[in-house]
């Protein structure tokens, strides 16, 4: 049996420092796809998740429970709250300037979220070694100071853009050439530490 990667940083791994050519502090991330179920604003029933940077190594998220993302009756799915700490956690790369894929989530499930419930979302990367990139998560309900319902922790593993690239349809990649702020992400310059 193989051994399973641990979101905790492992002894030795720092704090990496936010890319002097990241989204400022206060902007809107974009959705790195229009259709994507966590952050496009073109999927019907997704969760339609907005990001705002924060200061140094944290973002802050949010989105509204619909009668779409249920699981019991009136309750907000686990998996769905689990996409949407996903889709959180990873918009944390783009304070790094570098595409990752998600290795490792963990969601602890504290408190049930109710459809019509705006879901707040705070994460911050807590350490980087090589190119894994360690990150947590809650999330409150009803305000951003409001109960915890919901935590995650992460790994996330740099890759070169290549992977993105080499695995999207042609439309997408000419979404991504019409769109400024994406192109800026998916600068094939970016300096990706091995």
């Amino acid at each position: 049996m193989s051994r399973v990667a641990s979101t905790t940083p492992p002894e030795g791994a720092l704090l990496p420092e936010r890319h002097p050519k990241s989204p400022p502090t206060g902007s809107q991330l974009p959705s790195h796809f229009k259709h994507c179920f966590g952050c496009g604003d073109l999927h019907p029933t997704g969760l339609h998740l907005t990001a705002i940077v924060e200061e140094g190594l944290e973002i802050s998220a949010q989105f509204t429970v619909t009668e779409n993302h249920q699981g019991a009756p009136g309750l907000a799915h686990g998996g769905l709250l689990s996409l949407a700490f996903d889709e959180a956690l990873g918009k944390l790369m783009w304070l790094l300037r570098a595409p990752a894929v998600t290795a490792r989530l963990e969601t602890d499930f504290l408190l049930p979220v109710p459809i019509g419930t705006t879901l707040f979302i705070s994460a911050r990367i807590v350490g980087q070694q090589g190119r894994k990139v360690y990150s947590v998560a809650e999330g409150r309900i009803g305000e951003v100071d409001g109960p915890i319902a919901t935590r995650a922790a992460s790994l996330f593993v740099i890759v070169p853009m290549k992977h993105f690239l080499e695995n999207a349809p042609a439309e997408y990649i000419a979404a991504i050439r019409s769109n400024p702020e994406l192109m800026a992400f998916v600068d094939p310059e970016f300096n990706i530490n091995p």
